[in-house]
């Protein structure tokens, strides 16, 4: 992976402890490292729920490409649809 080089940016800290980093990452998560006293790196960040990060562990990953390749081949269908509503408690008994 090649890193883009780009100039170096003077930022002043506020006297309320903020720093700017423009506009363009209004809103996203960043993860700010001190790696010794002075020294931060600063990397924007996807956050993740709890309650899903099961979906990005290798085991759902190829249960869900294994239902999206069978949901290819199988086209929806309204047989049994009346069953199922009744199953499910919203159809006639």
């Amino acid at each position: 992976m090649v890193a883009a080089a780009h100039p170096a940016a003077l930022k002043l800290v506020g006297s309320n402890g903020q720093i700017s980093l423009g506009k363009q990452y209004a809103g996203r998560h960043v993860l700010v490292e001190e790696r010794e006293p002075g020294v931060w790196v600063i990397r924007t960040a996807t956050v993740i729920p709890d309650n899903e990060r099961w979906l990005h562990e290798p085991s759902a990953a190829a249960d869900l490409q294994a239902a999206m390749a069978w949901s290819v081949s199988h086209g929806p269908a309204d047989a049994g649809l009346q069953d199922t509503l009744t199953r499910l408690g919203h159809g006639e008994p």
